[in-house]
């Protein structure tokens, strides 16, 4: 029998409606019963109140713009028709994504058109009248020359920049495979210029895959530079895009984090016993005593997530422009801001379910738990997500501490060595009996659906979406959801 390690908890971050969803048991084990195993649940009415929110740090720096949500962080209708409802805009990426998005009720000047676009795409944009992004100089011309062929309005576009530097700026941006080296500005408005009577420049924006407020603060800075070249020819953009990225917090306590990470590091390295599969690194690993490589995990903790991460990044001061905040800067031009938060945006606005098959001993002494689901049904290993799950009694209720926790790997269902749902050893109230559920709490963003397949014909997720009215939970398959839904189907 191995040494067991101490327990090491990562236990979500759960803000009231979700918390009040899982302490409904009885309602989830009915939900799994009927509709199989593994099962998503989002919660639009949460998408609302985080667009609130994103528009509430707008009107602390007295901002106007629009909060575009990145439709490509979770699938589901009800999210984006509830969205709809209220004064957010959303940004598509693929065709089915745009269709998706007119059908659940956005009209075109709510949308905005971004990623790497063929032609059917390209076109079904300009024909609504979409805002696009535009990644390349290639690109604006293809879009003019579509609008001219067909003989189609004039059509609204962002240059995407990216690789920005500059007069007073230390430090220069990572660059991306999205947008257009700062460095090619000219050459992309003289094409703007000459495509006058096609597109309409509206702005500029960047996209920055990283954490980094001082990157981010960087580029918005770039762009306001870019915003004063366009000026100063003429044009008269009136909007930045600072894409996405504002993070969420996963965990409730950040000392966990802390502890967790300091004590894989400490396994890795042989100083304690074992926490992952097979002595699973994350990216580190034990170079003769020596650690190497980075941890390749997303920062599960971070205080500064979503529209804080906005307001701060908002303060942030703009050395090229004599040290004045951002904000400032945007307002004192009158430029909108556009922003396209994804997970941000459906935080805490789901989980997914999946039922316990079995608990078994390994040859080693581990305990494995297989559940009905593959790893891809969450996809927090892919992301780099850690967090606990919640354990949900068969009689409906939620498993509290007090006793011994019992360390677990969690394995999904397909023939496949690697379809593990957790490589580290998670820890729960009791040994997980089948029949028994696990809900991965704040699962809505990237981890639900982004990489789901249907593996040696197991079963892709089915969706709902539920709902709190009149002191109780209400519930419909995610298709069926609309704005105007009540209790019994009236409206």
């Amino acid at each position: 029998m191995p040494l067991s390690p101490e327990p090491l908890s990562l236990e979500p971050r759960l803000e009231e409606r979700l918390a009040s969803l899982l302490r409904s048991g009885a309602l989830l084990h009915t939900l799994v019963d009927a509709l199989g195993s593994p099962l998503n649940v989002v919660l639009p009415d949460q998408i609302a109140e985080n667009a609130r929110r994103f528009r509430a740090a707008y009107g602390t720096h007295r901002l106007a713009g629009r909060v575009f949500f990145a439709h490509k962080a979770n699938r589901s209708s009800a999210l984006v028709r509830r969205l709809a409802a209220t004064d957010a805009a959303i940004d598509v990426a693929s065709l089915g994504e745009l269709q998706h998005a007119l059908g659940a009720g956005f009209t075109p000047d709510r949308i905005m058109a971004t990623g790497p676009k063929n032609p059917e795409f390209r076109w079904l944009a300009a024909r609504t009248g979409v805002t696009v992004n535009v990644d390349s100089y290639g690109e604006l011309e293809e879009l003019a020359t579509l609008v001219g062929d067909r003989q189609l309005p004039r059509i609204r576009v962002v240059l995407r920049l990216s690789a920005f530097d500059g007069p007073g700026v230390r430090m220069r941006t990572r660059p991306s495979r999205f947008g257009s080296p700062a460095g090619e500005l000219e050459h992309l408005l003289k094409a703007v210029e000459r495509h006058g009577d096609a597109v309409e420049l509206v702005g500029v924006g960047y996209h920055l895959d990283t954490t980094s407020l001082e990157e981010k603060a960087r580029a918005l800075e770039g762009c306001i530079r870019a915003l004063d070249a366009c000026r100063s020819r003429g044009l008269r953009p009136r909007a930045v895009d600072i894409g996405g990225g504002f993070g969420v917090d996963y965990l409730a306590h950040g000392e966990q984090w802390e502890r967790y990470t300091s004590a894989l590091t400490a396994a890795v390295l042989g100083r304690r016993p074992a926490i992952t599969w097979r002595g699973h690194g994350y990216g580190l690993r034990n170079d003769a005593g020596t650690l190497r490589g980075s941890l390749a995990l997303y920062p599960a903790h971070r205080p500064v997530a979503g529209a804080r991460y906005l307001d701060e990044l908002l303060s942030l001061p703009a050395p090229s422009f004599g040290g004045r905040p951002l904000a400032t800067l945007l307002l004192e031009n009158l430029y909108d801001l556009y922003t396209e938060p994804g997970r941000a945006l459906v935080d805490q606005c789901g989980l997914v379910l999946a039922r316990v098959l079995e608990a078994r001993r390994t040859d080693s002494g581990d305990h494995l738990v297989r559940l009905a689901m593959k790893a891809d049904d969450a996809g927090l290993e892919e992301h780099g997500v850690l967090m606990d799950p919640v354990l949900l009694a068969r009689d409906g209720t939620r498993a509290a501490g007090g006793g011994e926790p019992v360390g677990v790997y969690l394995a999904g269902s397909l023939c496949l060595e690697a379809d593990l749902i957790t490589r580290r050893m998670v820890f729960l109230p009791w040994l997980p009996r089948p029949g028994e559920l696990l809900g991965f709490a704040n699962t809505a963003g990237y981890c639900m659906d982004f990489q789901t397949s249907g593996a040696q014909h197991q079963p892709v997720a089915r969706k709902v979406a539920a709902w709190q009215a009149e002191g109780s939970w209400h519930w419909c398959l995610d298709e069926q959801y609309w704005p105007i839904t009540r209790p019994g189907g009236e409206s």
